[in-house]
């Protein structure tokens, strides 16, 4: 997001420069300490380099870097910069604002999440020591919110957070994060030259990629991933034994449609209709429970909960799952194009505090979405209004199951999700629409303090 801000900012003719780690997001490599790029002047500062997997480590990563950033900032920065203050890592405004205001500067909150109410929504700070903290962290934290000259968040719901924390409306500002639909374009299945190197050719795929973290539900994922791999273990048995004669052939049929519509614990799937799914209404015959086609399910990315899935995936045997690391900027075309539908997770908990950017590349590729999450979400509103998906809520793997079931057996009603999905990325979350919201709220901003002046904007962002 920050490359895509910075880059096409310096287009259009203002000065940016931008502090940001050298690591890159994985930790594999180290980038150079200061350079041009773009017209972007890049300063990267060191950190350490534990990763994102252990808890611990990541908050020494975030502490290393909110020193070195805060020492860069305070170095670079000049009266009259705008400095933005991206949340990541959280709570950086909170060292970034005074600093900006002893230069002589203004700052704008990016918000990407709510930080400390993620931690506390999380579980994390149960004792009295904890619980004190983390309201000494919001009490400064809001602080950073009301003086700032502009907070930016990402929906509707964090708009509500932010309000209710004492910030002024006209210091809030709504643009949602975005793709760049040059580089994310659909790219029809048979013309997809990774569905072939994956091995994924005639799947039906069900794709997540981006971060598995703490914010999103694995075990509805799970569930779903056990009943599909039963129904299909059913549905091949069926056939087998279909061909030994017309008679068996009846009569394993209809055993089949009777056993794979019971899941592990024998409860009836219900095959609710699309609407109560959130998405639109079914045209044509019902297709049967068990499409006739191989489900596999894709999970390309990391994060804390990955590990934990790759483990249960071991565990049970599950061989319709596939793993792939994080794929490369040139490749995300094709990538979000493998999936012939992609999963969304946030913990209901979580909602107005982090909006999942995900779903805007998944819509740049053309394909249908189910969030799992809380039904009245920020991304789940996306897809009913525009009917560019489904939503299950979580721990309703059978749900789940539905819907991958209800696409797999009817691919035209997919692929008019996913070209809606396209259509609507167009008009609402291109990477040129945003970046005119942002170009308006920088002005709007330089304005107020002094309408002569141009401002250079300085950018912070961990990776």
């Amino acid at each position: 997001m920050l490359s895509d801000l910075a880059f096409a900012l310096a287009v259009r003719g203002h000065a940016v420069e931008v502090i940001a780690a050298r690591l890159t997001y994985d930790g594999v490599r180290a980038l150079p300490k200061n350079e041009i790029v773009g017209g972007v002047t890049i300063n990267r500062v060191s950190t350490t380099a534990f990763g994102r997997g252990k808890l611990l480590g990541r908050t020494l990563d975030y502490v290393t870097f909110f020193a070195s950033a805060s020492f860069s900032l305070l170095c670079h920065a000049r009266r009259g910069d705008l400095v933005v203050v991206k949340t990541d890592p959280p709570l950086l405004a909170v060292l970034a604002a005074p600093i900006a205001r002893l230069k002589g500067a203004r700052h704008i909150n990016w918000l990407q999440d709510i930080f400390p109410e993620v931690a506390s929504a999380l579980g994390m700070g149960q004792t009295r020591v904890q619980q004190g903290a983390l309201s000494l962290l919001r009490w400064v934290r809001d602080l950073t919110l009301r003086y700032a000259a502009a907070n930016v968040v990402l929906g509707g719901r964090m708009a509500d957070e932010v309000r209710r924390r004492g910030v002024r409306e006209e210091r809030i500002t709504i643009i949602a994060n975005w793709a760049d639909g040059r580089d994310i374009h659909p790219i029809e299945r048979q013309n997809n030259a990774l569905r072939e190197e994956w091995g994924l050719r005639e799947a039906f795929v069900v794709g997540y990629s981006g971060n598995l973290g703490r914010a999103h539900d694995l075990e509805t994922m799970l569930s779903a991933i056990r009943m599909l791999e039963d129904k299909t273990r059913l549905a091949r048995l069926a056939l087998v034994e279909a061909r030994e004669s017309d008679w068996h052939a009846q009569r394993a049929l209809s055993r089949t449609r009777s056993r794979a519509e019971k899941l592990i614990d024998d409860r009836p799937l219900q095959h609710r209709p699309a609407s109560e799914l959130g998405g639109d209404a079914v045209e044509g015959p019902d297709k049967g429970p068990v499409p006739d086609c191989v489900f596999r399910w894709l999970f390309i990315g990391g994060g804390a909960q990955m590990d934990r899935l790759k483990r249960a995936v071991k565990a049970g045997g599950h061989d319709s799952v596939t793993f792939k690391p994080y794929q490369p900027r040139e490749r995300l075309a094709a990538s979000l194009s493998v999936a012939d539908v992609h999963l969304i997770s946030l913990k209901p908990e979580l909602e107005g505090f982090i909006v999942p950017s995900k779903y805007y590349g998944i819509a740049a590729a053309g394909r249908p979405a189910i969030f799992i999450g809380d039904p009245d979400g920020e991304i789940a509103r996306i897809i009913r209004r525009s009917a560019t998906g489904f939503v299950v809520r979580e721990g309703d793997g059978t749900g789940l199951a539905e819907a991958i079931l209800l696409l797999a057996g009817d691919r035209a009603l997919a692929a008019r999700q996913g070209g809606r999905a396209r259509k609507m990325f167009e008009s609402e979350f291109g990477l040129s629409r945003a970046v005119t919201a942002w170009e308006s709220l920088i002005c709007k901003v330089s304005q107020a303090r002094d309408p002569k002046q141009a401002p250079e904007m300085n950018a912070i962002e961990k990776s």
